[in-house]
């Protein structure tokens, strides 16, 4: 289930933003940028940054490594992304 107000961005800049990334890839965005894009103060800029800490922060694994194992994960999730 989409919800609409993801579907189309809930604020001009957000709907600007995902109009010129459509336009650009020539596709639609997929889901998740536009679920990061949808309330970004709540839940799009604190997940980016703990993302960010994650994937590239202090770690025994190399950022190779890591992406890999996200990679992994996404596909024993089926998940297209």
């Amino acid at each position: 289930m989409r919800l609409a107000a993801i579907r189309r961005g809930n604020r001009w800049p957000n709907r600007l933003f995902l109009r010129l990334v459509g336009t650009m890839a020539k596709t639609d965005p997929p889901d998740v940028a536009r679920t990061m894009n949808y309330r970004s103060g709540f839940f799009g800029g604190p997940y980016a940054a703990l993302l960010q800490s994650v994937m590239r922060g202090p770690s025994a694994w190399t950022v190779g490594e890591r992406e890999l194992f996200a990679a992994y994960t996404s596909y024993l999730n089926q998940c297209p992304y």
